[in-house]
C-alpha cells in the first residue's frame, strides 16, 4: 500500500530534504531568520523523518519559488535549443511530427531539479545533458521504439537532476550524457 505524496506521515525523500534546507537558507540570507534559527531549523530538517516533521521545521518561512513552466510546441518542423539557454523549473516539449533536439550540456541551470514533460507524436528525439547530470525516466511512456539512455555513475553531490515524463508515440528518443 502506498501513501499519497502529500501525507504528513509518509517518509521525506532526498528532493523534500534539500528543498526545506534551502528554503531555510533563503530566509537566514533575506535576514527573516536569526543565525541561531537558522542553525537550530536545520537540526530539525535534517533530523526529520516524516513529512510532519519537515513542516514544524519549516513554519512561519515563505514558500519556496516553485519556479517557472514553459512550453515549447511546433505542430511538425523542428524543436532545437542548445547554446547557453536557460532552462526553465518545468519545461514542456509537445511536438505532432518532427524531430526534438534539446542540449542541456551548456544551458544555464538554476535549479536544482528540472522537470521535462515530453508529449511527442512522431519523429525523433535527441536530449544531451550535463556530464555529471541524475536522469530519472520512470514517468516515461514509449510507444513504437524504446528509449536509449546508459546511466552514466557516478554524479557528483548536488549536480542538477533531470525527471522525464510523459509520452512518446511513433520516435525514438535517446538521452545522453555530454562529453564535457
Amino acid at each position: 500500500m502506498t501513501t499519497p505524496q502529500g501525507n504528513a506521515v509518509s517518509r521525506v525523500g532526498e528532493d523534500d530534504r534539500e528543498s526545506a534546507v534551502r528554503r531555510v537558507r533563503e530566509a537566514y540570507a533575506e535576514e527573516r531568520i536569526s543565525h541561531e534559527e537558522m542553525d537550530e531549523r536545520l537540526g530539525r530538517v535534517l533530523a526529520a523523518t516524516t513529512r510532519a516533521e519537515l513542516a514544524v521545521a519549516l513554519e512561519q518561512l515563505p514558500a519556496e519559488d516553485p519556479g517557472t513552466t514553459s512550453t515549447i510546441a511546433a505542430a511538425g518542423g523542428r524543436i532545437k535549443r542548445r547554446g547557453a539557454w536557460r532552462v526553465p523549473r518545468t519545461l514542456k516539449v509537445e511536438s505532432a511530427f518532427g524531430r526534438v533536439r534539446l542540449d542541456l550540456s551548456r544551458a544555464v541551470i538554476a535549479y536544482p531539479v528540472v522537470d521535462i514533460e515530453l508529449s511527442l507524436g512522431t519523429g525523433n528525439a535527441s536530449i544531451t545533458v550535463p556530464r555529471d547530470a541524475i536522469v530519472e525516466v520512470e514517468g516515461l511512456n514509449t510507444g513504437w521504439k524504446d528509449l536509449r539512455y546508459r546511466p552514466r555513475q557516478p554524479s557528483r553531490p548536488g549536480a542538477p537532476r533531470f525527471r522525464f515524463s510523459g509520452a512518446m508515440g511513433y520516435g525514438r528518443l535517446r538521452i545522453r550524457h555530454a562529453w564535457r
